[in-house]
């Protein structure tokens, strides 16, 4: 009497499968590389304080055209239309 039915088990197996599963999950999460906060926020405020951003000319000031990367070429269309 103490044998189980076939859908029970299998349900059983899926359960220790899943658990397995997000169980390795769980390891790679622990494994990845961690950076503390303060770190990162420093990091990040170097970042934008040496790159330049042509999107926000009220920090940077004017740029010119021939610099800017967004401002459309005044050299034609250089696509094809079939």
């Amino acid at each position: 009497m103490n044998q189980k039915r076939p859908h029970q088990q299998s349900m059983s197996e899926m359960k220790l499968r899943r658990l397995t599963e997000h169980n390795a999950r769980l390891r790679e999460d622990l494994d990845r590389p961690r950076v503390r906060v303060s770190e990162a926020s420093s990091s990040l405020i170097r970042f934008t304080k040496s790159t330049r951003d042509y999107l926000v000319p009220s920090v940077w000031g004017h740029v010119d055209k021939k610099e800017d990367p967004y401002q459309p070429h005044s050299g034609g269309c250089t696509c094809l239309a079939m």
